[in-house]
């Protein structure tokens, strides 16, 4: 039991720390409204999760990097907070934008990650 929570939480560590890292270099890279940094966050880790189980490699290694690394490095509350930021600024293009590319490519990363690690 002890051992599954330290797996979740040394993942969950370093996926939030890289999320924040990501977030921060884009931020300053690009200076706009859209989010690219959560995107780009999201949709690699829609891939990456997808060839983590396609690949099938054990419950620890699911649980350090599926749960603990995946589950903190990607980010659900910011992709809504930032839709509605897009959509109270008037962006409208930018919002649909946003959300049909994270739900559409994310979905079709994953497929292709999942394919790729059955493969492997």
């Amino acid at each position: 039991m002890w051992m599954n929570v330290a797996l979740v939480g040394a993942g969950g560590f370093a996926g939030a720390v890289l999320r924040y890292y990501i977030s921060k270099k884009m931020a300053e890279r690009f200076q706009t409204d859209f989010p690219y940094g959560t995107l780009t966050i999201n949709l690699t880790g829609s891939f990456l999760l997808g060839l983590l189980i396609g690949a099938n490699p054990g419950a620890a290694v699911l649980l350090l990097a599926g749960t603990g690394f995946m589950g903190a490095f990607t980010t659900f509350s910011t992709l809504k907070l930032e839709s509605l930021t897009l959509a109270r600024k008037s962006l409208f293009g930018a919002f649909i934008g946003y959300l049909g590319a994270t739900y559409t490519l994310g979905i079709v990363l994953a497929y292709v990650g999942y394919y790729i690690g059955r493969a492997l």
